[in-house]
């Protein structure tokens, strides 16, 4: 597939053909995949489409004519419930709220690609647009160096047979970040040398850009760069009023380093696959209440060396070891069968079910999805 060209700043334009929109039931969210993937097969032989280009941003989906002078679709991103793909009949759909109508229905809009790695190239490019709009609204839970343990996080009602509008109910807001400043290390063993003091306290190694860090932040008084003499408990005081001052301050400064959409088909794939910005931890607990079968690349929370495939299942969340043979081929831990690649993997149990329980899924939720009932009025 090559570059996706990038418009506007920040915008992907990709051309498809426009099949359709059906209406969705409103069930829980491994009923509304069967329906989903049934309503696709029935449409993958309709001839009446459209030719339409398709504008991907964190801020929405917009849909065109083929010449991009007319506006015929528009969708805030935070209206969109769902992406998925199937690439064997080269479709890509994604689930929506219309805030107009008066019953609040979800629509599933439908489109025909070139060909199948066109249909996972569109899916991918919404995909990404998810996760990057979660890590703008949630910057606490930016990606650190450390792999840290399996988080505890009640599951959404999505997969337990409530519908999406009973589960717009329930509010995921998180606690504020309570840890240490980002850079910060988590193993302190001496402030006594000075230099590595630095480096414990701020991201940056340079004493004169921490002095104008801290004036042009206005959290720090006259002299404050100092602080590295402090003891250790007197240290993390100064650095959890840091955190809290500077909270306001870091969100723009992540979003300024957000990778952008416009990347190579097999870089996009692999911030996808490794939801690559998120930290593990809230990774796995954003798997708990995606799709059946969706699935996280990440390394093994044992084995940091290697790397691990955890697939959410009905029973929960399984971790799968990657082993890498004398070959230099890959295979699952326990499976027999070797691949070349890690995408050669992924793709191999997309559409072979093979030793896993279920396949691997190409849909994704919208974890900053909205659902807003609107008045009669």
């Amino acid at each position: 597939m090559g570059e996706a060209p990038a418009g506007e700043e920040g915008t992907v334009t990709r051309s498809a053909e426009y099949v359709g929109s059906f209406l969705v039931d409103d069930r829980c969210l491994d009923d509304q995949m069967e329906q989903l993937h049934t309503q696709l097969k029935s449409l993958k032989t309709c001839k009446r489409r459209r030719p339409v280009s398709l504008k991907f941003s964190i801020k929405g989906v917009k849909m065109y004519n083929e010449d991009e002078t007319t506006l015929l679709m528009a969708h805030a991103l935070r209206r969109v419930s769902l992406s998925t793909a199937r690439p064997t009949d080269a479709q890509f759909a994604f689930v929506s709220h219309n805030p107009g109508s008066s019953d609040a229905q979800l629509y599933c809009h439908v489109f025909k690609a070139r060909h199948s790695r066109a249909a996972q190239f569109l899916n991918l490019l919404l995909c990404r647009c998810f996760q990057l709009c979660y890590l703008e609204k949630h910057p606490d839970e930016a990606q650190e160096d450390s792999v840290g343990s399996t988080p505890r996080r009640n599951p959404s009602l999505l997969n337990h047979g409530f519908p999406l509008s009973v589960s717009a109910l329930v509010s995921f807001r998180r606690a504020p970040f309570q840890g240490l400043l980002p850079g910060t290390k988590k193993d302190q063993k001496s402030f006594d040398d000075l230099q590595s003091s630095q480096e414990e306290v701020f991201p940056t190694s340079s004493p004169s850009l921490v002095r104008k860090k801290a004036i042009r932040t206005k959290a720090l008084r006259s002299g404050a760069y100092r602080s590295f003499t402090f003891t250790p408990l007197k240290q993390r005081c100064v650095q959890e009023r840091l955190s809290a001052s500077q909270g306001k301050d870091e969100a723009p400064a992540r979003k300024s380093r957000t990778p952008s959409l416009a990347e190579t088909e097999e870089a996009l794939a692999q911030a996808v696959w490794r939801w690559a910005g998120i930290a593990t931890d809230g990774s796995c607990s954003l798997l708990a209440d995606d799709v059946l079968g969706s699935y996280l690349l990440c390394p093994h929370p044992k084995k940091p060396k290697c790397g691990s495939l955890i697939v959410r299942l009905p029973c929960g969340l399984i971790t799968h070891l990657i082993e890498s043979t004398s070959a230099g081929t890959l295979l699952l831990e326990t499976h027999k069968t070797e691949f070349g690649s890690v995408a050669e993997l992924i793709e191999h149990y997309t559409e072979t079910l093979g030793e896993l329980p279920c396949l691997l899924s190409c849909a994704r939720v919208n974890h900053c999805y909205e659902w807003e009932e609107q008045s009669p009025d």
